[in-house]
C-alpha cells in the first residue's frame, strides 16, 4: 500500500525557514518523480516544485530563488527547503508521486506570519 507522509510545517515569522519531509512507503521510491503542492482556500492547487528521477528540478515562479527541492532515495524521501518565508506562502503544502504513478499525501500546513 503506498502511503506518503508529510511532516515539517508549522507557525514561521516572515523571512524565516522551515524544511518539509515526506516519507514514501509501498514504491519504488528512486524511480518516482517527485512534486510538491500547496493550497489556500482562495487558490486552487499548484505545483511548486518537482524533482526528477535524474535529480532534475522546476519551481514555481514565486517560489524560485527561495525554496529547494530535493530526495534522500536512501531514505526514501523528499524534502522542501523553504528560505525567506512570506505570508503569500501560507498554505497547507502536500507531497505527491508525479511519475510514473500519481499518490497524494495528506498535507501539512505551513503558516507564514508575525
Amino acid at each position: 500500500q503506498v502511503q506518503l507522509v508529510e511532516s515539517g510545517g508549522g507557525l514561521v515569522q516572515p523571512g524565516g525557514s522551515l524544511r518539509l519531509s515526506c516519507v514514501a512507503s509501498g514504491i519504488m521510491f528512486s524511480r518516482y518523480a517527485m512534486g510538491w503542492y500547496r493550497q489556500t482556500p482562495e487558490k486552487q492547487r499548484e505545483l511548486v516544485a518537482s524533482l526528477s528521477r535524474f535529480g532534475s528540478t522546476t519551481y514555481a515562479d514565486p517560489v524560485k530563488g527561495r525554496f529547494t527541492i530535493s530526495r534522500d532515495n536512501a531514505k526514501n524521501t523528499v524534502y522542501l527547503q523553504m528560505n525567506s518565508l512570506k505570508p503569500e506562502d501560507t498554505a497547507v503544502y502536500y507531497c505527491k508521486v508525479l511519475l510514473p504513478a500519481e499518490y497524494w499525501g495528506q498535507g501539512t500546513q505551513v503558516t507564514v506570519s508575525s
